[in-house]
């Protein structure tokens, strides 16, 4: 199996991108973030990108994967409605809009 992880530099997607890295059914992981991750491993290929509204630019990346791990997120403490809604709405589907296209059938 063939895993893209958003996110894998947070408490939750580090969690997510370990417990692949330990299973056997997992054979490479494709990690995008904005910051590079502090982990090593013969599966991991890494992405460093930083418009999360636009994946145009690394959509052919997505091709083989299986599955995909969205974990992004952030605490609405001290922000706008409209930023809000940007970081865990907008973002949260710019990156299957893309990452479909690429889908296996």
């Amino acid at each position: 199996m063939k895993i893209v992880i958003f996110g894998a530099t947070g408490m939750v997607g580090e969690g997510v991108l370990r417990e692949c890295l330990e299973d056997s059914r997992v054979e490479s992981v494709l990690v995008i973030g904005r910051s590079k991750i502090r982990l090593t491993d013969p599966k991991i290929h890494e992405i460093l990108h930083t418009d999360f509204l636009d994946f145009k630019p690394i959509e052919s990346q997505f091709a083989g994967y299986d599955a995909c791990f969205f974990c992004l997120g952030v605490s609405a403490a001290g922000m706008s409605e409209a930023d809000y809604r940007r970081l865990t709405y907008d973002v949260t589907l710019a990156a299957p809009r893309r990452s479909s296209r690429r889908a296996p059938t």
